[in-house]
């Protein structure tokens, strides 16, 4: 199970990037463009996928060897027991925010502004999270 999941979870993450920068991309070139429902559609398919990407990655958390709190002095445990899961969630409440105030605001320049600053942010807090990565470790398999 841990090993399907872990694939999974490693899959999921080219997807949730692809749907990001595509919804960042979208914001960036709207202008002063309306707010299509591609728009829409592409922005909640980001915000589903990246809230799938966490529900599987907390799964992974619990039953992770990788997750040791006695080994809070290495640096690469220290990573999986904290730095990850954090700026990860902390990404995905940024991405929550952005889809939010792009579905309640009401201009479409404001739509496409939420959606650039939040997802922006969030994008380069994950890129954070994979450059802090400690060596020692493929960053592609957990």
């Amino acid at each position: 199970m841990y090993t399907g999941l872990l694939h999974l979870h490693s899959f999921l993450r080219y997807i949730v990037l692809i749907l990001v920068l595509l919804s960042i991309f979208q914001a960036v070139t709207a202008g002063n463009k309306p707010y299509t429902a591609t728009n829409k559609k592409i922005n909640l398919f980001a915000l589903i996928s990246a809230h799938t990407q966490l529900l599987i990655g907390l799964v992974l958390y619990f039953i992770s060897p990788m997750v040791d709190f006695s080994q809070m002095k290495n640096p690469i445990y220290r990573y999986w027991n904290v730095e990850h899961i954090t700026m990860m969630i902390l990404a995905i409440v940024l991405i929550t925010i952005g889809y939010s105030k792009s579905k309640k605001a009401i201009e479409a320049k404001a739509k496409h502004r939420a959606i650039y600053i939040y997802y922006t942010i969030a994008i380069v807090l994950v890129l954070v999270a994979i450059l802090s990565m400690p060596a020692g470790r493929p960053k592609w398999n957990m």
